[in-house]
């Protein structure tokens, strides 16, 4: 599975900044189609290969993430109702 990804990036952004996201240039197709943290104040997005210029201009954005890293982190407390790794 990792290789499919191997080239997938992933970026954490606040939910209040979705105005600024370019679906065109993402993978997710529309706010509908986006996972929300618990707390509803973080979502992300994914892409293949470089950070789109829309993604870079998102204030708050984290990072780009790895599949490894991003699944890390969904499965956190913040993203997972139970906190798959605590």
């Amino acid at each position: 599975m990792r290789r499919y990804f191997e080239n997938r990036s992933y970026v954490v952004i606040p939910s209040g900044s979705l105005s600024w996201v370019d679906f065109d240039d993402v993978m997710e197709t529309s706010v509908e189609t986006l996972r929300f943290s618990i707390d509803g104040t973080q979502t992300f997005v994914k892409f293949d290969g470089d950070a789109p210029a829309s993604v870079n201009a998102i204030p708050g954005r984290s990072a780009p993430y790895s599949w490894e890293q991003m699944i890390s982190i969904l499965s956190g407390v913040d993203w997972a109702s139970t906190g798959i790794n605590g």
